[in-house]
């Protein structure tokens, strides 16, 4: 009996030590296209209460986790659209995590850059899901958000069938959004197909960037 207690105690220690661990988040905000980092408001939070948070007036950010508990961190900067990422305990390496969030001037879509579809369809891969849970922890911290989100495919192929399916890519991105909390009034869709192609050079690399689903900020 006296054997068993004693089990059952390491196992509470240990339990209670892994959830007590410190990780160390830190990064920096920077300007998507220049690289160069952007003095912002950078306010953290655990998510999804709020119940714990700090803000920080800099290009970087630092704070600890505790537990298991998931954070938002929420850069806000003057001629840049309001980003969000999502920090999860279980990506640290070492007890650390380093993200750096990338803002994007007002006026300009943003490339979700790690959104994946099955080849010719609109499946979404669950390799693109912790993107998108982003796109929906920025949505949720900031409730006045309204997005439209443009769909394009490359030109191979039929003009309406290209057409169709950028539409329905960018359906399934907003169904993936309303089934995870988001107003589905906050969010429009609009395809285009082919018709806006990044790059016109014939080579796979140019079609794969011309496939892709960009976010523009409506209302902030």
């Amino acid at each position: 009996m006296k054997k068993i207690a004693l089990l059952f105690f390491i196992a509470f220690i240990c339990c209670f030590e892994s959830q007590s661990q410190e990780i160390t988040v830190y990064g920096k905000a920077v300007d998507a296209l220049s690289g160069k980092a952007i003095k912002s408001k950078i306010t953290h939070k655990s998510y999804p209460t709020g119940s714990i948070s700090g803000t920080s007036y800099d290009s970087s950010y630092a704070f600890s986790i505790f537990g298991s508990s998931k954070y938002s961190v929420t850069a806000e900067a003057s001629g840049f659209i309001t980003r969000t990422i999502l920090i999860d305990p279980t990506e640290a390496i070492d007890k650390k995590i380093s993200r750096d969030i990338l803002m994007v001037p007002t006026g300009q879509t943003i490339r979700l850059s790690h959104l994946i579809f099955k080849q010719g369809k609109a499946v979404i891969d669950p390799e693109s899901f912790d993107e998108l849970n982003d796109l929906v922890a920025m949505m949720k911290v900031n409730t006045k958000i309204e997005i439209q989100l443009e769909g394009h495919t490359d030109s191979q192929g039929s003009a309406s069938a290209n057409m169709d399916l950028s539409q329905d890519r960018v359906d399934a991105v907003k169904k993936y959004l309303v089934s995870n909390g988001v107003a589905k009034d906050r969010v429009k869709t609009k395809a285009f197909g082919g018709t806006q192609p990044i790059s016109k050079e014939k080579t796979e690399e140019a079609r794969a960037l011309n496939r892709r689903v960009e976010m523009r900020i409506l209302k902030n």
